[in-house]
């Protein structure tokens, strides 16, 4: 079960469920993957709702690597993402959101 104050979101491939978390290997491995594009842009791209299915994927897969998973972008085409492409992309969201998230005050 993943635990959100620990910015951990729950991704269900081929009906097992996994924690994905961005950790600092993680977001690294995020930003190498997206060449020159910045982790600030690929935040303001889901704020403003201009994501793409590559940012979806990138994410997801730098996630599920930061929780463990020892799989790569290749063996997540071929898996099936619990909730579909809608669940992926929310997952990815709440994977930034809860990675850059100022931890609340009192």
């Amino acid at each position: 079960m993943a635990n959100p104050w620990a910015g951990e979101v729950e991704i269900v491939l081929d009906g097992k469920p996994h924690v994905a978390r961005l950790t600092l290997g993680a977001l690294a491995e995020l930003e190498a993957g997206l060449a020159a594009e910045s982790l600030l842009d690929l935040v303001a791209r889901f704020e403003g709702g201009r994501f793409s299915s590559r940012d979806v994927l990138a994410l997801v897969v730098a996630g599920l690597r930061g929780g463990g998973w020892p799989g790569t972008a290749a063996d997540l085409m071929t898996a099936e993402i619990g909730g579909g492409p809608v669940a992926a992309a929310r997952a990815a969201a709440e994977l930034l959101a809860r990675a850059f998230a100022l931890p609340e005050a009192g």
